[in-house]
């Protein structure tokens, strides 16, 4: 029998999804086990973010490690998306219902279904959009369209850890929690278009870039809680996204503008010249 080094390095990437996964599934055992009240209760819920956390270090690491070994592939592109709709759709939906939404009841109930359709809506679209005809996945580019669904559950799982770490007022603050789960349900299924990263290269205003990120959550890390730099991180993330889809539309609104005040007499010239001679 011989050894296929090849086929044995497919293996690799597939089993950090696959812990993404088993971190998404006991987040969910945990959070749903917690009774809702007490000591007990509080660790369970901050036990379910913290594996949640892990999961997004896994989701991370299975895609550097495909490309690194080269064993990119649609099965690859499939598993990776069920594996978000578990850890960062179902669990994170799960966790914020029963730690502040139940509260609501049927409107709570409602809005953290919402979040979670809406992530499987986003990364259905981000299926069709990476992968050709063939099924093999594309090469990432500069932008993606919507909040991807990590960064979604990152901000929720953030706020959990963050409201623990401090006073807990959150928690019995349901309507502020219901206004942040319709917010991110939105960015996903939306057009904005999301940095991805992906195609980043060292240069003098990237490395600026990571200085100012590293340093400003330093300092929000050390003021507060280090729980705060991801809160930090994912609404800089957001507040980015918009500032340039703000932008680029007022652009588009300017160029528009600016083609509708042209007068017919500087029109007419270069209609002139291209019309042909009549003998």
């Amino acid at each position: 029998m011989r050894f296929d080094l090849r086929k044995t390095l497919f293996i690799l990437p597939n089993l950090f999804t696959l812990s993404s996964i088993f971190c998404g599934f006991y987040a969910i055992v945990a959070c749903t086990t917690a009774n809702g009240a007490g000591e007990t209760s509080a660790e369970d819920f901050y036990r379910a973010a913290l594996l949640i956390v892990f999961a997004m270090f896994f989701d991370v690491i299975d895609g550097r490690v495909a490309r690194l070994t080269k064993t990119q592939s649609a099965f690859g592109v499939q598993i990776d998306s069920l594996a978000d709709v578990v850890s960062f759709g179902i669990a994170p939906a799960i966790l914020v219902y029963r730690w502040s939404l139940h509260t609501l009841g049927v409107g709570g109930l409602i809005a953290s279904f919402a979040y979670v359709a809406c992530g499987a809506i986003r990364l259905a679209r981000f299926n069709v959009m990476a992968t050709s005809p063939s099924g093999a996945p594309k090469k990432p580019g500069k932008y993606i369209m919507g909040l991807p669904i990590p960064g979604a559950a990152g901000a929720l799982v953030s706020i959990i850890v963050a409201n623990f770490a401090v006073t807990g007022s959150l928690q019995s603050a349901p309507e502020v929690m219901l206004g942040v789960v319709i917010a991110l349900s939105f960015f996903m299924v939306s057009t904005v278009p999301f940095r991805s990263f992906k195609d980043i290269k060292l240069g003098w205003r990237s490395v600026i870039f990571v200085g100012l990120t590293i340093a400003s959550s330093a300092v929000i890390a050390a003021t507060y809680h280090p729980s705060f730099a991801l809160v930090w991180l994912i609404v800089g993330y957001v507040a980015i996204a918009v500032l340039e889809a703000v932008l680029e539309i007022s652009r588009k609104a300017a160029r528009l503008a600016g083609r509708r005040g042209q007068s017919p007499a500087t029109v007419e010239p270069a209609e002139e010249k291209q019309r042909p001679s009549v003998p």
